[in-house]
């Protein structure tokens, strides 16, 4: 059940969206996710992390020794928030002055996910399709330094804006320009490692991420 008192939309409600297709294509598109916390010490904390979503959960990885993983393996209530910026919204007031934009947001108690070397497989694979075939995988000393941790989506939302600005009827006779500046995000050409050996070339599953 996505939707709880907690995730109601209070504010522009009619932006905010509870079901898991919606969900699910933003977190998949995203990279970083934004961990929020109480501390043990009762402090508040955010950390950016690598995000990526198993089916019906959305792990996070780190060391086993950082205080983050420590305070979410012991149980400490986390809110984990994704943004995707699409455009600068330009109105002809400066207060109407907004962006268009994808998030969706999180709450629960994160457990240790149940396969960890499965887990750090989907990882890989978020970060490029079809990598994982391609590296050395984790040793034994690799895995028992790291811990993955997933958290059921089962309490969230999202929020969405999009096109052009809202205005004061009186303002659309101004002559201030209005409309929308698109943002995208986009791969670059890959750039090869100084310490690369001669003779490898670039593999076909970068080639293809980068050319998209």
């Amino acid at each position: 059940m996505l939707k709880t008192p907690r995730t109601k939309l209070r504010r522009a409600p009619q932006r905010g969206l509870h079901d898991r297709a919606t969900l699910d294509a933003i977190l998949d598109e995203a990279l970083i996710g934004h961990v929020a916390f109480v501390t043990p010490d009762g402090h508040p904390a955010v950390i950016p992390t690598l995000i990526a979503r198993d089916e019906d959960h959305l792990l996070i990885h780190g060391s086993n020794a950082s205080r983050t993983v420590r305070a979410l393996r012991a149980g400490a209530e986390a809110c984990i928030e994704v943004t995707h910026v699409d455009g600068i919204v330009l109105a002809r007031s400066a207060f109407h002055h907004s962006m268009n934009y994808r998030s969706a947001i999180l709450y629960g108690t994160l457990e240790p996910a149940p396969d960890k070397a499965r887990a750090l497989e989907v990882f890989t694979e978020k970060l490029v399709p079809g990598r994982w075939e391609h590296v050395r995988w984790p040793s034994a000393k690799e895995l028992k330094a790291t811990d993955v941790l997933q958290l059921a989506i089962t309490e969230g939302s999202a929020k969405v804006r999009t096109g052009p600005p809202g205005e004061e009827d009186e303002d659309y006779a101004l002559d201030a320009w209005a409309g929308v500046i698109p943002i995208t995000t986009q791969r670059g050409a890959p750039i090869p490692d100084p310490l690369l050996r001669e003779g490898i070339d670039l593999p076909d599953h970068v080639r293809s991420l980068t050319t998209r």
